[in-house]
């Protein structure tokens, strides 16, 4: 199967910075420690995977002390996102990888369901089609694989509400591009996203 690149979005994982609707919850150290896990989990899973490079796209740069003391894995590259809201971050990561002719697999750390097989899954499922993506059942989505690129998929979106993957999903049709929706999947983000932890996350979660 021809490599498929692995983009992972991320803060730091620093108090008050990262997971910041959760902190009513859980306060701003557990919410801190909730994104690290999060992190951490994700690119274990990405590098599981085994298809091919895995970024980390982080904010702030990987050179500022908000990334100091973090010891992320070796085998993977790190970008900085740079400037601009959400969808400017993604269109230049994505235009970037398939600029080199690699298909690309954008992903936050946000879904605990996220995983090496399901990596796997999604990259071959993008042989067939244009465009791959897991929608949450909050509106958003987890994972979006592309083999072609238009920044029409990430401007002018309405990020953070409901209507993300719909409007996603709309705009690949009228691009004309072939589309598998996956599975459905669940982000925590707010307190009742929660319950989604797996159980052995739980205990380290002061909720």
């Amino acid at each position: 199967m021809k490599p498929t690149r692995i983009i992972i979005f991320a803060k730091a994982p620093q108090p008050g910075f990262a997971k910041t609707r959760l902190i009513p919850a859980l306060g701003a150290e557990s919410a801190a420690e909730l994104a690290r896990q999060m992190l951490f989990n994700t690119l274990h899973e990405a590098l599981a995977a085994d298809i091919g490079a895995v970024e980390l796209c982080v904010t702030p740069e990987i050179n500022q002390a908000a990334w100091q003391g973090i010891r992320l894995p070796a085998g993977i590259e790190i970008f900085a996102q740079g400037e601009g809201d959400l969808g400017a971050r993604l269109a230049r990561a994505s235009e970037r990888a398939l600029e080199n002719a690699e298909p690309v697999l954008l992903i936050g750390t946000d879904c605990v369901e996220m995983s090496g097989t399901l990596l796997r899954a999604a990259a071959q499922a993008l042989r067939e089609q244009d465009v791959i993506i897991y929608c949450t059942d909050d509106g958003g989505y987890a994972l979006l694989g592309l083999r072609k690129y238009s920044p029409f998929l990430f401007s002018d979106m309405p990020w953070s509400t409901d209507a993300v993957a719909g409007t996603t999903i709309a705009r690949i049709g009228q691009l004309g591009w072939s589309v598998h929706v996956g599975q459905m999947l669940h982000d925590v983000d707010e307190p009742q996203d929660l319950k989604h932890l797996p159980d052995r996350w739980r205990l380290h979660v002061k909720a």
